[in-house]
């Protein structure tokens, strides 16, 4: 999945406005918590991660590893947040963050 910076720069305002889905903590990445951010994208397609904490590296590295476990994109980090993007083409519009924040 390719996306140019006119779509980074969409996706990261959608995100500005998102509230984390899921937040990791102490025990790190577990498969209840990679259940639950698989079923988040299927829903809402964009999701916010909140990492645990840690150094910059070790946050991109769990961020990376979250994001193939469960065949999405990292768009963006910062902090502690990850913005996660996996597109449904069956995503409900009631709750996908693509088709409720357009811009």
């Amino acid at each position: 999945m390719q996306l140019d910076n006119a779509t980074i720069k969409r996706l990261k305002g959608i995100g500005h406005e998102l509230k984390p889905i899921v937040m990791i903590g102490n025990k790190g990445i577990t498969p209840s918590i990679t259940e639950e951010i698989d079923r988040a994208l299927d829903d809402h397609e964009l999701i916010k991660v909140k990492l645990p904490a840690g150094s910059k590296h070790d946050r991109d590295l769990v961020s990376t590893e979250i994001a193939q476990a469960v065949n999405a994109k990292v768009i963006h980090t910062i902090g502690r947040m990850a913005l996660l993007l996996r597109q449904n083409p069956n995503a409900n519009p009631k709750l996908s963050n693509l088709v409720r924040h357009p811009q």
